[in-house]
């Protein structure tokens, strides 16, 4: 009998990085991976349960800034000759591990797992993957949803905030109607990151749902009723689910959690970095840096230095195991909580973020398959949901205040304000105060005025992703992030002053304009106040 449900929510997102400029650039190399290894994969599990007619409910967040670079086709040509290379490798791996059959074994699985990539990639759906999600959402079992427009951290923006959350929200709820034909059903808050009064932006734009972390929902206001196995309304009315912490320990820890199996394969071991440097020069770095290949050829082993050879089938193995033990704990937590929630059935929100399966933990995508298809075929007491599906199964729910929080570190936005990061926001600040003052100066702004109050809205978006905090914090590719920044924040300025002395310089706004191609469509009118 039935007895609760589980939903499942993935984020996938990437900063928007693109250089034309640059024939080979390293960060460029986030995208490419995350293709071949977390996009392509889960694009492969939901074909194959849609052809082995599997009924499931999942939902993904493509994040604007993702979908951009997806349907972008500089950054599609660069792909290919991205795989390509790695089909060569790998073609090369065969006979240089010819006499060692425990890698030989892996290195026919690579090559492969490389031609099946550039084959969905390039035949199947030609080279834009946002249409192989949208299929699978008009085929009924996937919920795509957005997040906002290049991934702002909406609590920290404090100057003018009415403008710069309704800016992130709306341009992002356009985008979505634009490729998907509907508004979004839900949103990601970025960081699941939420400042109390957002959800007024919310529902102006027709979203019906949010995710917050679980100390967002157990220390709102008023007590919830059903902690975070239910949503809750806002008082505006858009729904908040709050993040199950038993179901995302097993999956995010890697202490306790699947992913640190030693049976597993060691994500921290590359062929890049381990073979001779003359050899894999061809395929790392234009500049000569090492970098991952994605070849890699151990498992976890242990705390050692001395890694055992990876065995796919013995990993698969662990893998359909952990599934079973995944969906065996979630029933007994189900079986637990509907007796104390009356007629209601609990829903179990485990959200995580989409690129840890297949990218970070390899074996991800095939635990999510087992996972699926063992709840379909192997019980009857927890049913997979998606949150707009839930949200239509009853007709009340508590009113609730959720409380300022974030995922993250102590969960309450140091992540994104602290020492090595703090220094960014006075100039965000500076930049949403004066956009919002050039808007409403110029209110029907024409040809190249237009096009200059547009770029500056593009730089003031791409100035708040909050991927730049989080770089700097991480302390991984920190001159990138910084550059950046300071790159978004320079060429706003420079527009910004050349609009108030009506000095406007076409060829400048045009090179913009084709360097950061995102958001063709976008209206400066929104910072209007």
């Amino acid at each position: 009998m039935l007895k609760g449900y589980l939903s499942i929510v993935l984020h996938a997102h990437l900063p928007f990085i693109r250089h034309p400029e640059f024939a080979d650039f390293l960060e460029e190399d986030w995208l490419f991976e995350a293709i071949t290894e977390t996009y392509i994969p889960l694009i492969k599990m939901l074909d194959g349960l849609v052809k082995d007619k599997v009924d499931y409910r999942l939902t993904i967040s493509l994040s604007p800034t993702l979908m951009s670079m997806l349907m972008d086709e500089h950054l599609q040509s660069k792909y290919l000759k991205h795989i390509d290379k790695l089909i060569e490798l790998s073609a090369k791996e065969i006979d240089r591990t010819k006499w060692e059959p425990k890698f030989n074994k892996l290195a026919h699985m690579y090559h492969s797992m490389f031609w099946e990539a550039r084959r969905i990639f390039a035949d199947e759906y030609k080279c834009n993957l946002v249409n192989a999600f949208k299929r699978f959402q008009d085929l009924g079992g996937l919920e795509v949803i957005t997040c906002c427009a290049t991934h702002g951290y909406l609590p920290l923006m404090e100057v003018e905030r009415q403008a710069s959350v309704r800016a992130q929200v709306r341009v992002a709820g356009d985008m979505y109607q634009k490729i998907f034909g509907k508004r979004t059903p839900g949103i990601w808050l970025p960081e699941c990151g939420y400042n109390p009064g957002d959800e007024e932006a919310l529902k102006k734009e027709g979203i019906k749902y949010f995710l917050v972390d679980t100390h967002g929902i157990l220390f709102g206001t008023p007590r919830p009723r059903f902690g975070v196995f239910s949503p809750y309304l806002t008082k505006s009315g858009v729904a908040a689910y709050g993040r199950d912490t038993e179901s995302s320990k097993a999956v995010w820890s890697a202490v306790e959690g699947y992913p640190g199996d030693h049976n597993y394969r060691d994500f921290y071991r590359d062929i890049g970095f381990d073979l001779d440097y003359d050899y894999i020069k061809p395929y790392i770095n234009a500049d000569g840096v090492r970098i991952n290949t994605g070849i890699k050829y151990y498992k976890i082993t242990g705390n050692t230095n001395n890694k055992e050879p990876y065995d796919p089938d013995t990993a698969r193995d662990r893998a359909a195991d952990q599934a079973a033990n995944f969906m065996f704990n979630r029933e007994k937590q189900v079986e637990y909580l509907v007796g104390q929630m009356g007629d209601r059935l609990p829903v179990i929100v485990a959200p995580y973020d989409a690129e840890l399966f297949g990218h970070w933990w390899y074996e991800g995508p095939s635990w999510l398959d087992f996972l699926i298809r063992k709840i379909h075929y192997d019980q009857k007491t927890v049913a997979l949901t998606t949150p707009g599906e839930y949200l239509k199964k009853y007709k009340k729910f508590q009113v609730l205040a959720p409380a300022a929080s974030s995922w993250g570190y102590k969960g309450y936005s140091e992540v994104w304000l602290e020492g090595s990061n703090d220094w960014v926001y006075r100039h965000l600040h500076k930049m949403v105060e004066r956009m919002v003052e050039a808007a409403n100066t110029n209110k029907h702004a024409k040809g190249l005025t237009l096009r200059a109050l547009n770029q500056m809205a593009r730089e003031v978006l791409l100035a708040q992703s909050s991927d730049w905090a989080f770089i700097m914090k991480t302390g991984s590719h920190v001159p990138y992030a910084v550059e950046r920044f300071r790159e978004h924040v320079e060429h706003f300025t420079e527009i910004y002053q050349d609009v108030k002395d009506g000095r406007l310089d076409e060829e400048y706004i045009k090179h913009l304009e084709d360097k950061y191609n995102i958001f063709p469509d976008i209206d400066y009118s929104v910072y209007q106040t």
